[in-house]
């Protein structure tokens, strides 16, 4: 997938990822890969705020698609919408290199405790 991290805190994980090799058939960048890069962004910033010896699973995703990248690198910038001790809910604003809003994901990622081997 190519995917860089950038910026990477509790309040803000920034990456960004290249159309080049992550195209569907037509030229766009594949939907999936934007469900990819938002879902890589939201699950390593949850995990970040769940802390050590504890966990965080995606439990739900889903993607918005409102424009479609054709060249260059597309950079998603994940917030969070809630940060609780169960629960953790974030927001990914993907956008083209002329800053222009392609997709928009949210996943929500249940903390628990890391499971004892």
């Amino acid at each position: 997938m190519g995917i860089e991290f950038l910026e990477y805190t509790v309040e803000r994980t920034v990456g960004r990822m290249p159309v080049k090799g992550n195209r569907q058939t037509v030229g766009f960048l594949h939907g999936g890969a934007y469900v990819v890069l938002g879902e890589s962004l939201g699950s390593m910033a949850a995990n970040l705020h769940a802390g050590p010896g504890r966990l965080a699973v995606g439990v739900d995703v889903n993607a918005t698609h409102t424009r479609s990248a054709t060249e260059g690198y597309v950079t998603g910038v994940c917030t969070p919408i809630h940060l609780g001790r169960s629960l953790a809910v974030h927001e990914i604003v993907i956008t083209d290199d002329q800053g222009r809003r392609c997709c928009t994901v949210r996943i929500s990622n249940l903390i628990k405790d890391m499971p004892s081997r």
